[in-house]
């Protein structure tokens, strides 16, 4: 039963729910709704008066209007056993004058006396586990499909791409090989030639000392010396 119907006062709910957490304060509300056309005073008592704040603890409802009541409990150091309370509160109504104000309710209102009525309602405090944070969802995950088979999904796809983007790009680096070990070996038959002119020069320099030195050098001879150091200066400009 969540509220009580009483010829005064609707209360709803009747059972104090709090999400219970250690060492944070916790609350609910209570609503009043007076659906007669007197004006009703009210009291909200506990057996555990030190554990809660009751906001307002008395106060006048207007007829056919309704009022708000607040219940916070402090922050509690222990969880109970089991999570199981046995605090309650106690709800009292009466019936009020027109001119009463919240400032005029007294205890003396309540008490049980001939000719004056006075409904009273129990309620129970009941210990709610915390909230829990949302789970992920995936992003992009659609309605009814998990986001495991999504990614699944997804990875199958972009293997897919990858594996005919590498079909259709030509395939440069052989050639690119081919023409960097092409180049590397013309660069190295170009130096051992260059090289070898050099010592054949050398050595025509040599005979060519030889020959001034014991009176004279045929013509033939310097030709193929010119000859020999022009392919020489070519070999060199090419490498």
């Amino acid at each position: 039963m969540s509220s009580a119907e009483s010829e005064l006062l609707t209360i709803n709910p009747l059972e104090l729910k709090f999400a219970f957490e250690l060492k944070k304060q916790i609350s609910c509300s209570l609503q009043l709704s007076n659906k007669t056309e007197n004006h009703v005073a009210f009291k909200v008592k506990t057996t555990n008066p030190k554990k809660y704040c009751v906001r307002p603890n008395t106060g006048i409802v207007s007829p056919r209007s309704t009022c708000d009541v607040v219940v916070t409990m402090q922050a509690q150091k222990e969880a109970p056993a089991d999570m199981q309370c046995k605090d309650k509160f106690l709800l009292q109504s009466v019936v009020a004058s027109a001119v009463t104000s919240p400032k005029d309710i007294t205890q003396e209102m309540f008490n049980k006396e001939p000719g004056r009525v006075v409904e009273e309602c129990k309620l129970r405090v009941v210990y709610l586990p915390p909230p829990q944070p949302p789970s992920p969802v995936a992003e992009g995950s659609e309605e009814g499909s998990s986001p495991r088979q999504s990614s699944t999904e997804n990875d199958t796809q972009n293997g897919s791409e990858l594996m005919r983007t590498f079909l259709e790009t030509p395939d440069k680096s052989s050639e690119a090989k081919s023409a960097i070990y092409r180049l590397t070996e013309e660069k190295a038959g170009a130096l051992h030639q260059s090289n070898r002119l050099r010592q054949e020069l050398e050595l025509l320099r040599r005979d060519i000392s030889k020959s001034r030195s014991s009176g004279g050098v045929s013509f033939t001879f310097v030709i193929v010396v010119g000859l020999i150091g022009v392919a020489l200066g070519y070999y060199l400009k090419s490498t």
